[in-house]
């Protein structure tokens, strides 16, 4: 096939998705695929500028906002023509956060009549969208942590909630602006922060306990994992920095609460219609409750990222991954 892999762009989470074309697009390439590369930002990269961009690794940090307004600065506007794709049998999404994310991107691709990876616009925004997605768990009996938006006093917080909680972006991924807050007076410095990378704010209960992940590919729940990150939270620098996190697949769990994490991975996926693979994540509590945090509709697809982990302890390697990835995507009503 001939693949337009997408990535960069202006979200801040930018340098994540070039560290996942860094090894999507080689993998496609051993497979026999025709490949080339186009940088939301900047449109279809030579190969000397491919090259150079996908070698560069992601920073500690995310970038800061100086960067990211002059990558703005000098972006295209987003169009189907501006990226010259469309002579590609399907488009792969390897874009995180932002327009990438959100389902403006899908909306784009459907109107130029391309067909792409991942999930449609509609599934991509209600996914993107915290307090969406976390109503529809709850219709669909996922159980999900007590919330609120902001603006929230502290009382109302301290009242309906309890302390301590997690502030963070309502559309926002790579816990990019997120907080865990113990004490009240701290709760509107928190919700400042957030407000930073995104309009509106979740004020949600912290579950203290064990984190999982369950991967979804072809409507089929790969096996358990388990994060063990080395503070409160799995964030951006534990995520993506050698040693920042230790992850377990298959996760050391029962075999029956494994197969309970699964059912309700399947559960959210559906009821948030995603496509043909995704991640969603747990909190188990000291009690043993099952908490799902979010569903990603676009996760991370490094050799070593979360899903492609799950993938390989299925026994599916990270070019078969991305190829099915792209097979999906080209069967009759395969992005969803």
């Amino acid at each position: 096939m001939r693949v337009a892999v997408l990535f960069g762009g202006t979200s801040d989470e930018r340098e994540v998705s070039i560290a996942s074309a860094a090894q999507i697009i080689p993998a496609l390439r051993s497979l026999g695929h025709d490949v080339f590369a186009v940088d939301t930002a900047t449109g279809r990269l030579p190969a000397a500028a491919e090259l150079q961009l996908l070698s560069n690794a992601v920073a500690p940090e995310p970038p800061s906002a100086a960067n990211m307004a002059q990558v703005r600065g000098r972006a295209l506007a987003v169009s189907a023509a501006s990226f010259e794709i469309r002579d590609a049998d399907v488009v792969l999404l390897a874009l995180h956060g932002g327009a990438g994310e959100d389902g403006r991107m899908q909306a784009m691709l459907d109107l130029a009549g391309l067909l792409y990876t991942g999930s449609n616009h509609i599934a991509s925004a209600a996914a993107m969208d915290k307090d969406l997605s976390k109503q529809l768990f709850r219709a669909a009996g996922v159980p999900t942590a007590d919330w609120l938006m902001a603006p929230a006093s502290a009382e109302e917080v301290s009242r309906q909630l309890g302390w301590p909680v997690v502030v963070k972006p309502n559309k926002q991924g790579s816990t990019l602006g997120l907080s865990v807050v113990r004490d009240p007076s701290r709760l509107t410095a928190a919700v400042e922060l957030a407000s930073n990378f995104d309009d509106e704010v979740m004020i949600e209960r912290f579950i203290a306990g064990r984190e999982f992940t369950v991967g979804i590919l072809d409507g089929t729940a790969l096996p358990v994992g388990e994060i063990l990150a080395p503070g409160e939270v799995f964030d951006y620098r534990s995520k993506y920095q050698a040693g920042g996190a230790r992850e377990i697949f298959p996760a050391q769990v029962a075999a029956a609460e494994a197969a309970h994490m699964q059912r309700y991975a399947l559960q959210a996926h559906a009821v948030l219609k995603l496509g043909s693979y995704s991640r969603v994540d747990f909190r188990r509590d000291q009690a043993g409750g099952l908490w799902c945090l979010e569903a990603n509709s676009l996760p991370g697809l490094t050799a070593t990222s979360l899903l492609p982990q799950a993938a390989k302890a299925a026994g599916i390697g990270f070019p078969e991954l991305i190829d099915r990835i792209c097979r999906a995507a080209v069967r009759p009503r395969g992005h969803g």
